[in-house]
């Protein structure tokens, strides 16, 4: 039997930096969702399909095989057989896999994917929907969450960091937003799942954060 833990929260809660540590320690594979989404984006716009056109979405998805593996200890994305990490971090397939993602056949298509993945893997997967439609039967699930101050201030310092000017205010203005649009979304909108254990990282370390997780995987 496998042995799943998932974990969900909005955005900048540092859920994929957890998620990461988590599954080193444990030596499960890390399933980045979103790196999924991307690759099905790339999938779609090689297909030479509109990022609005629903109809073709729907027809083409179908067909994307997608999984997650470890090589050399590195996480690796395979398209229907190939490598794709070299190409699914551009801002175009970025954007492709946001409108595309919203689309139902293509989030049941990769919800079957993942729990494929989870069914036959030991799994960390982090997202916005993992307990409660991906992995429903986790054996341990967390909600990790953060005040929208504390999420938006990490937001400011890892762009400053990076030379990037930015404005603390709107990034927080737009962090509320995008909680918002989460928890409102028709399909599969960011919830707690009743059985989720809740962790509130604004005052905590990482590596608090992570020994809390392995603690509760214990029990």
């Amino acid at each position: 039997m496998s042995f799943q833990i998932a974990i969900d929260g909005p955005a900048g809660a540092g859920k994929s930096t957890i998620a990461k540590r988590v599954a080193k320690i444990k030596e499960f594979i890390y399933v980045d969702t979103g790196a999924m989404y991307r690759a099905m984006g790339y999938y779609l716009m090689k297909q030479n399909v509109g990022p609005y056109d629903e109809a073709a979405i729907e027809e083409h998805c179908v067909n994307a095989d997608i999984t997650i593996a470890y090589e050399n200890g590195e996480q690796v994305v395979f398209l229907n057989g190939e490598n794709v990490n070299g190409v699914i971090r551009t801002e175009a397939v970025g954007n492709m896999a946001s409108a595309t993602s919203k689309n139902p056949k293509v989030r049941e298509r990769l919800t079957a994917l993942q729990k494929e993945l989870a069914r036959t893997n030991n799994v960390v997967m982090d997202g916005r929907d993992i307990g409660t439609c991906v992995l429903p039967f986790a054996d341990v699930k967390i909600y990790l969450t953060a005040s929208s101050a504390v999420r938006a201030k990490r937001r400011y310092d890892e762009l400053t960091a990076k030379g990037v000017a930015c404005d603390l205010a709107q990034i927080e203005e737009d962090i509320i937003k995008r909680d918002h649009q989460d928890m409102n979304r028709e399909v599969a909108p960011l919830k707690q799942a009743e059985d989720a254990h809740l962790v509130d990282s604004s005052y905590m370390t990482i590596e608090e954060v992570v020994d809390t997780i392995l603690k509760l995987c214990e029990k």
